[in-house]
């Protein structure tokens, strides 16, 4: 992979983060955006936000996403050095454990596992062929004959597995975020996987972005889109606190450590 995880998921720290240059075009409640309750529930009930401030549940919502030991990161974002796409499919947590599939350009995919200092990887035939050009040919077809559809594994800290290793960093990918002084305003509500949501709008410069934060049990960042400027793009997060399923792949495993990596 050619740039960190932080890099690569950029739109959402960002967001967490609270942009200070942010100037938002008003930061008042847009009528729409009150749900429709049932009959005999209170204001309060249909509107947990009600009288806050984009900024304010923009606030809450880093807090509690913070506040997670563990989340699931999906999302394409495109890559400043390639020019492709990075697509991700990760759950990860504060422990820099992690499981789920990375991607890039839409060319093959590879299954990641981290558990302890230990990264296991497997790649499918077009993912290496992708990360390999330039390579020779006869350099590609050896790689591929020898790792395709096979797990590998090697220490986190070698050469080979670093660059993925950062996509398990949940601590590093949220770092900051919870000192927000966020100007965003209030839209309308929404849903997210089936999850209701309040959408919220923020701008820094030329970038803009939309937030969808849960209005139903912890108000926690369920979306954020970059719908212009430099790197567009889209992450959703669920699976809030749930474990990630680190067990050691079954089978035969390469080990690029002994193989000199």
């Amino acid at each position: 992979m050619r740039r960190t995880a932080l890099a690569a998921l950029c739109i959402a720290a960002a967001a967490t983060a609270g942009l200070t240059g942010c100037q938002s075009d008003q930061d008042k409640v847009d009528s729409s955006t009150n749900a429709s309750a049932a009959p005999g529930k209170s204001a309060a009930q249909k509107d947990p936000f009600a009288g806050l401030s984009g900024g304010e549940i923009a606030d809450r919502a880093a807090k509690a996403t913070t506040g997670a030991s563990s989340l699931r990161m999906k999302g394409d974002i495109p890559d400043d050095e390639s020019g492709a796409t990075i697509s991700l499919d990760v759950l990860l947590n504060k422990k820099g454990e992690c499981a789920g599939t990375i991607g890039m350009g839409g060319e093959g995919k590879a299954e990641l596992i981290k558990t302890g200092d230990i990264v296991y990887m497997k790649f499918d035939e077009a993912f290496l062929r992708e990360q390999s050009k330039g390579e020779p040919k006869a350099d590609t077809d050896a790689a591929v004959d020898m790792l395709a559809g096979k797990w590998t594994k090697s220490k986190a800290t070698g050469a080979d597995a670093k660059e993925f290793e950062g996509f398990c960093d949940l601590g590093a990918a949220l770092e900051g975020a919870t000192d927000t002084n966020s100007d965003a305003s209030r839209g309308k509500t929404a849903t997210v996987d089936g999850t209701p949501a309040i959408v919220l709008h923020e701008k820094d410069g030329k970038d803009r972005y939309t937030l969808y934060v849960a209005t139903e049990g912890k108000p926690y960042l369920l979306r954020v889109d970059s719908t212009a400027g430099a790197d567009q793009g889209s992450v959703t997060f669920s699976d809030f606190d749930a474990p990630v399923p680190t067990q050691k792949p079954t089978g035969e495993i390469l080990d690029l450590d002994a193989l000199g990596g």
